[in-house]
């Protein structure tokens, strides 16, 4: 059973950094697997922001927050953050964890995630 938790959200005005955190407790972690983040917004669909890839730690973002975000995982702790600097008005939204076992992040996006955290709120104020 796969549980996910994210914690780390909460308010901070445009400019400024959160650091998203999202447990996984999976018998494949850290082997094989495409830890992701996603995000959705009042009215919008929801939308990936990036994801690793456990085995390579190999990362993958959106292009609207590359150079922006980063995305990192802790094996032993069996944890992924979520760094995210220079936020903007446009950044608020739910931000959700998610895990696709036994693929890789360039070949999992696009399809659906096998588990979801409950997701965290961020709010950016401007």
């Amino acid at each position: 059973v796969v549980q996910m938790a994210e914690s780390g959200g909460g308010s901070v005005q445009a400019g400024g950094s959160l650091r998203l955190s999202c447990p996984a407790s999976t018998s494949t972690y850290s082997t094989r697997d495409c830890m992701a983040w996603f995000r959705q917004a009042p009215g919008k669909e929801r939308e990936a922001v990036g994801g690793i890839t456990t085995y390579t730690s190999n990362t993958y973002y959106a292009n609207d927050v590359e150079g922006r975000f980063t995305i990192s995982h802790d094996t032993v702790k069996k944890m992924v953050y979520l760094q995210m600097n220079s936020l903007l008005p446009e950044d608020a939204a739910v931000y959700y964890c998610a895990a696709y076992i036994g693929k890789r992040c360039n070949d999992a996006f696009g399809t659906e995630p096998d588990y979801w955290g409950q997701g965290t709120q961020v709010t950016v104020s401007s």
